[in-house]
């Protein structure tokens, strides 16, 4: 026996609490000998020590309607001191896991007095104590955690409580030590943590956030996202943020067995890797990779590299991201080189791969990945002879001939330029660049094109700030005639040499407008953030002017790109379809009215715009914060792009 543990009979039964009470002019005195805020206040350690430990034994055991209050003060400490052992060393696993199950098997007890929310704070409790130590992981599975977490992981109550269930068992899992008790459930997990991350966005928009009448919301629900401050504004934000974590959470820990190559079939099933392409978190979960993350896990697997060679919607939307200013744009080029390096799937990504990819060769670093472009070319060129013979797609011969030339030829021609020379090409590039805006200026813009291409296969490659204008400029002239993939290669190419890469804020706007012409929404509003941002950082004085195209622009993809975008849509879409049928049923002129007034309230609805999400579990950055113009109107106005090359 421990003879450092405290013996019951030194617990204090009655402690007194002295609370102001204005209108009785008196102090009250608490009788409660198990009240929680009472023990916390003993100012002996050993006492202290005894009572919280019989409060978390006697807890689950009693009714009391101050537990929620108890709870809630535990929740705040596990947030705020997940580090502290002295509450894991006395219980408080078991005492959350008793009280999991409480809930989950007493409906009477759970709907009774505030009772609900004990099941959402225990199971926070767990995933917070759990987050950094595993020596509290372990702890928490030798309490029995993990049988009440799958519980609610199995939807047992609602998304809310699935929500820290999944936070919970996603850091049990992360470690080495008590990986293999949540792999009990291996299959079980893979395929909850699947379908929620398909279809948890649905869930949360359906149940709650497309609910407009506050009062069929549930209110515990609405109290828990708001801590009871802000109306039915606060609650969607926070709705949004919820369901952006319940999803990335669910991926996170499909990633713990990914990593350790398990159920990688199951989880490569084609419909989940496509879903995979379009979880992102928005703009609310800025710090997880979500679905692109899970990706390059698999690619990092035979198996899985297998599975997403095979779906070219899959490897569109890494492309994409390849050639995009996304944070996570390093984990997308990953995961195409990881399929191309593997002979196995090389000849079948390289012809969607390479005509993305050879924008990117001359990209010098991103992030902490120096000479990123050297990879790409490498990866680009291997077995290049072979590749000629392989392949008849005369489109991707052409661009691994152009790499070739622009990485290998060219680079050794030039290896021994003299300075003299190099100062030369560069006077006659810039004849050559005056050339050709005076085209560009007089209308004559395909000229203008043929000039500036001219203009780059003099520049000396070294002379990369030079190339970055031409290719911009280029840009702008692809704009103008209505070819946005040309604007977005050359786009493109003037990020990867400007310093740092994505930095240059033209090229940018640019390249949003072509992705715009393109309707990747996406990408067209990381691009223009990233200009606003730029433009925020190069004004000197105090108020910083954002042009109106570019706030424009925002405002029309952050409708298009807000979390639950896809499903609002779909439920529009079963209405009109749901009208039409009725319509044609019985079709009368006050039905026609009837039809044509929901139209034009459903057309108003897909215009709303919806703000960004603020973050206080997992604190946010907020970033800050085109029209399309034809040939002839830009040959009679300045367009505001085009003023600045």
């Amino acid at each position: 026996m421990d003879s450092s543990k405290p013996k019951e009979k030194n617990i204090p039964t009655t402690t007194t609490t002295k609370v102001n009470t204005p209108n009785m002019g008196m102090e009250q005195i608490c009788t409660n000998p198990c009240c929680f805020f009472c023990i916390m206040k003993e100012p002996d350690s050993s006492l202290r020590r005894a009572g919280i430990a019989n409060f978390f034994k006697e807890m689950p055991l009693r009714d009391d309607q101050e537990h929620v209050l108890a709870l809630s003060g535990l929740w705040n400490i596990a947030m705020t001191q997940p580090d502290d052992p002295v509450f894991p060393s006395l219980g408080i696993f078991s005492c959350m896991a008793s009280l999991i199950y409480k809930g989950i098997n007493n409906r009477d007890w759970l709907i009774s007095d505030q009772n609900i929310y004990i099941p959402y704070y225990a199971a926070h409790v767990i995933g917070s104590y759990t987050m950094n130590k595993v020596e509290f992981a372990e702890k928490a599975v030798q309490s029995g955690v993990i049988p009440p977490l799958m519980e609610l992981l199995r939807g047992k109550i609602s998304w809310v409580e699935q929500r820290v269930a999944v936070r919970a068992l996603g850091h049990l899992a992360s470690y080495e030590r008590t990986f293999e008790a949540v792999a009990v459930y291996e299959e079980e997990v893979v395929k909850l943590s699947m379908q929620l991350a398909s279809t948890c966005l649905d869930v949360v928009y359906v149940n709650f956030v497309g609910l407009k009448d506050k009062k069929k919301r549930l209110k515990y629900h609405s109290d828990l996202l708001t801590r009871g401050v802000g109306g039915l504004e606060m609650e969607n934000r926070k709705a949004e943020e919820w369901a952006s974590q319940l999803q990335c959470w669910s991926l996170y820990l499909l990633n713990c067995f990914a990593c350790k190559e398990r159920s990688v079939n199951l989880i490569c099933k084609q419909d989940f890797l496509m879903d995979l392409c379009y979880m992102w978190g928005g703009l609310v979960n800025h710090n997880s990779p979500a679905g692109v993350g899970l990706i390059r896990i698999l690619c990092y697997n035979k198996t899985g590299r297998k599975n997403i060679a095979e779906s070219k919607e899959v490897i569109e939307n890494l492309c994409n991201l390849s050639r995009s200013s996304d944070d996570w744009q390093y984990m997308g080029i990953d995961c195409l080189l990881l399929l191309l390096k593997d002979p196995d799937t090389r000849y079948k990504v390289i012809e969607t791969a390479t005509l993305f990819l050879i924008d990117l060769v001359e990209l010098s670093s991103l992030l902490d990945r120096p000479n990123l472009g050297e990879a790409i070319t490498r990866a680009l060129l291997l077995d290049h002879k072979q590749t000629e013979l392989k392949f008849k797609n005369k489109k991707v011969l052409k661009a691994l001939e152009e790499t070739w030339e622009l990485k290998v030829e060219r680079k050794k021609r030039e290896r021994l330029m003299s300075e003299e020379k190099v100062e030369e090409r560069r006077v006659l590039v810039s004849l050559i660049k005056q050339e050709a805006k005076h085209m560009f200026w007089l209308g004559e813009v395909e000229e203008a094109v043929m000039k500036y291409a001219e203009a780059l296969e003099v520049c000396p490659l070294r002379l990369k700030k030079e190339r970055m204008v031409l290719y911009s400029n280029r840009a702008q002239c692809h704009l103008l005639l209505r070819d946005p993939d040309a604007a977005i290669r050359d786009s493109t190419r003037a990020l990867c040499l400007s310093t740092p890469a994505n930095s240059h804020c033209k090229s940018l706007w640019r390249r949003s407008q072509a992705y715009d012409m393109k309707s990747l929404a996406k990408e067209s509003l990381m691009d223009c953030i990233m200009f606003i941002n730029g433009c925020i950082r190069s004004e000197t004085t105090k108020r910083v002017k954002i042009p109106y195209c570019a706030a424009r622009m925002i405002s029309k993809h952050m409708d298009s790109t807000w979390l639950f975008a896809n499903v609002r849509s779909k439920i529009l879409s079963s209405r009109v379809n749901t009208v039409q049928e009725s319509f044609g049923a019985h079709k009368s002129d006050n039905d026609e009215q009837q039809y044509d007034e929901m139209m034009r309230m459903i057309m108003e609805k897909k215009k709303l715009i919806s703000g960004l999400s603020t973050i206080s579990e997992e604190p946010a950055v907020l970033v800050g914060g085109g029209s399309k113009r034809g040939l002839e109107r830009a040959r009679r106005k300045k367009p505001f792009v085009a003023r600045s090359m």
